[in-house]
């Protein structure tokens, strides 16, 4: 895996400063600790640093031929069959990984090398007699492109935004709208930043830079259909599901440097150790992390899966109030990140790393098929709005829930109050708040009359709304799902994964992400992945035969962080000190007297607030870093 970054001047080729591009690829030295390159041209500079994965030795970056150049992050799991076929047509390697492939790909098909790629990549190629230069990032948004236009016109782009911080020319302007955005859901959406001026690449989209033109807008050039079905029995599609999953998890276990796995005794997890154990000739290195709190500790699972596939297999006991890690958190994710998972992400990565370069994950199986709770409960709730008009349901629905009174301790089955609000809405508008963090109400509460003012309606909720509305799907369960792979796994988990995993020096690989995969799930019938309120239902059946069933249907758990009760123990001074900060108050973003109240209702156990305040403490800490 590795860093990114350089600098076009798209209207005249003034000179590119090399100084200027080195230091913006050591801001993000813990992606690439193997190696470092530098290449200009008039106009153009790319730069990258290198964490050796394929052909140690060899395939230095940024790689030039002839009038092509690229600067790379990621993997092509399908490069030696790519190789092969660009060879037979006459093209000359060099190398014997990957990225050259990109380079002669390139020159053959253009931008319908895109379509060819199996794997997880952000690029920049140069292409020289066009004058152009090509962003381009995978399906899913695995890998970051962050880019953003200068004050003197120049257009640069780095795999993290701390990359972009390295070049004097950027604006340090913060955008309220991100603000809202990230108050909202826990995360900076990939439509959105924090500073003003600066772009997020789309997953499944490229942008084309050409000299001499204004700056365009990028250009989709993938997405998941969820609007067609498969046909065939539940067995024959379960095989070739198996089939399929095991195809994704044996490519990606290709690697020239020690390859090993993430198991946490989840259904996913396992189901990758299993298949890794299945192709491998040796005993799979897996890892895991353990809590000394039993409510959040799964490392007895881990372990019977390890013991059942004999895998070389290494645990470590954390404490679950090990939050000490929240500065180094701050500056790994530069944004507000709020998943408070990640600090056990985190943890994982950095065992992982003491005996391995790369580690395959779990994730995605979730948003492929239909595995969180909340598609249960969108599901259930689709079913009662069908039952009563929309003139009937609201007034109906809407009366009773603004009369329930609060019951935030209780679990989501419980708290009807959240429920029949939901049903009184529709069900992108009620699917949109499920998968938020601070509701409108609260943040109403949180923000200044002049940051209100400053938002000018805009929403964080709309773009889930919009996603739904407009997915090609067919059913409730379908929009659900295609709005989770447009923002959730990009923005949240993948995020997660990447810079935790980067901040050690980690490759962390999904290979249940792989596109085909994952496009046949969204083949399948609703009832194949989610039935009787149970999630990944023809993922579980095609299983049985390698996991034992107190594996397959345990309840999910995750890594979960007890933040709530941190901010009524070892963080209550937190929670106070974040009602006196001067750096939240100087924004003049939020009312601060409300925050005092927030917490003290949240300390007291009058109300639920942790994840708001923990939300309040991560971007008190972003916030001291972006705009010192």
């Amino acid at each position: 895996m590795c860093g990114i970054a350089g600098i076009f001047h798209p209207a005249t080729p003034k000179p590119v400063d090399p100084a200027r591009l080195v230091a913006m690829a050591d801001a993000m030295a813990h992606r690439g600790p193997d190696g470092a390159g530098v290449w200009t041209a008039p106009g153009i500079g790319l730069a990258h640093r290198r964490l050796s994965i394929i052909d140690v030795a060899g395939s230095p970056q940024p790689m030039q031929d002839g009038d092509l150049v690229v600067s790379y992050n990621g993997e092509i799991y399908n490069y030696k069959a790519l190789r092969a076929e660009l060879a037979a047509t006459g093209a000359m390697f060099r190398t014997d990984g990957d990225t050259e492939v990109l380079l002669h790909g390139w020159r053959k098909w253009g931008e319908g090398l895109l379509d060819r790629l199996t794997g997880m990549f952000a690029f920049a190629l140069w292409d020289g007699t066009a004058q152009t230069l090509f962003l381009a990032r995978d399906r899913f948004g695995v890998k970051p492109l962050h880019y953003a236009q200068l004050t003197d016109g120049s257009i640069a782009f780095a795999s993290e935004l701390k990359g972009l911080l390295a070049h004097p020319l950027l604006r340090r302007e913060p955008d309220i709208r991100a603000v809202e955005d990230f108050m909202a859901l826990g995360y900076v959406p990939d439509d959105a930043c924090l500073i003003t001026g600066v772009h997020k690449l789309p997953a499944g989209h490229f942008l084309p830079l050409r000299r001499g033109k204004p700056l365009t807008v990028p250009r989709q050039w993938w997405d998941i259909d969820f609007s067609r079905r498969a046909r065939g029995s539940a067995a024959d599609l379960a095989d070739e599901l198996l089939q399929r999953m095991r195809a994704a998890v044996t490519s990606r276990m290709v690697s020239d440097v020690p390859l090993g796995a993430f198991l946490s005794g989840g259904v996913d997890s396992s189901a990758v150790v299993a298949l890794m154990a299945e192709a491998s000739g040796q005993a799979v290195k897996t890892c895991t992390i353990g809590f000394n709190e039993t409510d959040h500790d799964e490392s007895a699972y881990a372990a019977q899966i390890a013991q059942r596939f004999a895998t070389d297999h290494r645990a470590r006991t954390v404490a679950s109030d090990d939050f000490d890690l929240i500065g180094r958190l701050a500056a790994a994710f530069d944004e507000p990140f709020a998943d408070a998972s990640a600090l056990a992400t985190w943890q994982v990565c950095a065992l992982a790393r003491e005996t391995v370069t790369v580690a395959l994950s779990g994730d995605g199986a979730d948003e492929a098929l239909a595995g969180y709770r909340r598609y249960k409960f969108q599901a259930a709730e689709e079913r009662a709005r069908s039952l009563i008009p929309s003139a009937l349901r609201r007034p109906l629905f809407g009366g009773l829930g603004r009369l329930w009174p609060k019951a935030d301790w209780a679990p989501r089955p419980l708290r009807f109050k959240t429920t029949l609000l939901a049903l009184a809405d529709d069900g992108a508008e009620a699917y949109a708040r499920s998968v938020g963090v601070t509701t409108p109400a609260i943040r109403g509460r949180l923000f200044s009359d002049a940051a209100r003012r400053a938002l000018g309606g805009h929403r964080a909720e709309e773009r889930y709304v919009d996603a739904m509305r407009d997915a090609p799907a067919r059913d409730a369960i379908d929009r659900a799902q295609y709005a989770d792979i447009k923002h959730w796994l990009p923005g949240d988990i993948l995020t997660k994964v990447d810079r935790t995993s980067m901040d050690v020096s980690l490759e962390a690989r999904e290979p249940l992400l792989d596109h085909e995969l994952v496009q046949f799930c969204a083949s399948l019938p609703a009832s194949m992945r989610l039935r009787r309120g149970e999630g990944k239902w023809l993922m579980k059946r095609a299983l049985r035969r390698h996991l034992p069933d107190d594996i397959l249907h345990r309840r999910k758990m995750g890594f979960v962080t007890p933040v709530s009760a941190w901010f009524r123990g070892p963080l209550a001074d937190e929670a106070q000190r974040l009602a006196r900060s001067p750096t939240l108050a100087d924004t003049g973003w939020f009312d601060m007297p409300a925050i005092e109240r927030l917490a003290a209702d949240h300390r007291a156990g009058r109300a639920e607030h942790g994840r708001t305040l923990w939300q309040l403490a991560m971007l008190d800490r972003s916030l001291v870093r972006l705009f010192p």
